[in-house]
């Protein structure tokens, strides 16, 4: 299966613009025979944290919210993250994952936030898990990838493939992105697929280098460090592939 890890610069707090720059590029990995394509930390609104806690109308609805059409309908699979509504009164960092028919497959919460995000978002407190094509997947946002039982909850259910969604600028960043996500692939046997900012995402400038990594921690497809695109790498079935499986996400849910 091809996956593509995607890049880009958001319009901050504009979720309709950035939904329309990541439905773009979902149609360039459709194009390019990729199955399914990730995106990063807070594609929908970029990383404007104090917008998205003086504005609620930026919050996603749901996995259903109409603002998601355009990606729905780019006829691949899509792993978006957003701000999403809760029944309480923060919403959570959340990884929406729709198949290529545009069915919602399941969403996962982040669960370690860092810095502001604890002032403006709620924590999620379960793993994020699904199955597509034949392929296991577990999910991972920014700083989650950080916690060893993040991804290595994903891999002792199964998992082959962990798919993270992050942010990392030019600062330290260029050197955790380097460090973590190789690290990840080899002690959990994974391969693993990061998508990034590139360019202006709140106090940060992203440094792109949307990847994918063999499970030996080798570069399979790397984005540069300074254009919206997309990193593609082909992601072998297992011999027995298992059954569809998720783990769902309920809302309201979060610690």
């Amino acid at each position: 299966m091809k996956i593509a890890a995607a890049q880009l610069t958001c319009v901050p707090a504009d979720v309709p613009a950035n939904a329309a720059r990541a439905a773009a590029l979902a149609g360039r990995a459709r194009a390019a025979g990729a199955a399914l394509v990730v995106f990063p930390e807070l594609t929908l609104t970029g990383y404007a944290l104090d917008s998205v806690a003086a504005d609620p109308a930026l919050w996603l609805t749901g996995a259903d919210d109409p603002r998601l059409d355009p990606l729905r309908s780019a006829g691949i699979a899509t792993a978006v993250n957003a701000a999403l509504r809760t029944d309480g009164p923060r919403p959570v960092i959340a990884t929406l994952v729709h198949g290529a028919d545009g069915a919602h497959v399941t969403t996962y919460a982040k669960q370690h936030l860092r810095g502001q995000e604890r002032e403006v978002f709620a924590a999620g407190d379960r793993p994020g898990r699904f199955a597509l094509g034949g392929l296991r997947f577990s999910l991972g946002i920014c700083y989650d990838n950080h916690v060893a039982q993040v991804p290595g909850a994903g891999a002792a259910a199964g998992c082959a493939v962990h798919l993270a969604s992050s942010l990392y600028g030019t600062d330290e960043g260029v050197a955790q992105r380097v460090a973590v996500h190789p690290g990840i692939a080899r002690d959990h046997g994974m391969y693993v697929v990061l998508a990034n900012h590139v360019g202006p995402a709140g106090p940060w400038t992203g440094c792109g280098g949307a990847a994918v990594w063999a499970p030996d921690g080798r570069v399979l497809a790397e984005a540069d460090g300074h254009t919206p695109s997309l990193a593609v790498a082909d992601v072998p079935l297992p011999a027995a592939a298992g059954a569809p499986w998720a783990v769902p996400f309920e809302r309201g849910r979060s610690a």
